[in-house]
């Protein structure tokens, strides 16, 4: 299934593509732009870490191995930032590797995709972990919105109770004086 269009280019989730091969690099970057998403590029794990840096991503598209870091050590810098542990990533591995895409896994990849794959599956894929980042998104600022509500009724609350607390001492002194009196 398709991702929803955007109304802009501008709102078009931006993925990071991490591919060491250019021809590959260039095929997925291609069909990634055709489905309608930003496509930012880099040919190794060391330039994605300063990408992720540099711009913010929607999710990562990255190759399982690479040389000096593998798609498996991106994924656990990732899930280990905390402005970037719930990013989506999905790892693409050159062959069937159980091992591969265990620890991939266990590291915290959303999912491992293995080659050769149908560019229809992998975008579907793509669409369900951004909707999902999505909502994540939402539900996060609809509790911190929650927890700013309930901060601002509980410092209300404070309020009625100390004017409460005013107004029941000024009702005692007042039935005492009229008791003297």
């Amino acid at each position: 299934m398709p991702p929803p269009i955007p109304n802009s280019r501008f709102d078009a989730p931006r993925i990071l593509l991490v591919e060491p091969g250019r021809s590959a690099m260039g095929v997925l970057a291609r069909r990634l732009g055709e489905a309608g998403y930003r496509v930012a590029a880099a040919e190794s794990a060391q330039s994605a870490v300063a990408e992720l840096h540099r711009f913010p991503v929607d999710l990562v598209l990255a190759e399982l191995s690479m040389p000096l870091m593998s798609g498996t050590e991106l994924t656990r810098l990732i899930r280990d930032d905390s402005g970037m542990r719930d990013l989506p990533v999905i790892l693409i591995s050159a062959r069937s590797d159980r091992t591969g895409t265990v620890r991939a896994l266990e590291a915290g990849a959303d999912d491992v995709v293995v080659k050769p794959f149908h560019h229809e599956i992998l975008l579907a894929r793509i669409a369900r972990l951004l909707t999902r980042a999505r909502a994540l998104k939402e539900l996060r600022a609809d509790n911190a919105a929650l927890d700013a509500r309930v901060v601002t009724r509980a410092l209300q609350l404070g309020d009625m109770r100390a004017a409460l607390a005013e107004s029941e001492s000024e009702r005692t002194r007042l039935a005492g004086s009229v008791r003297n009196t």
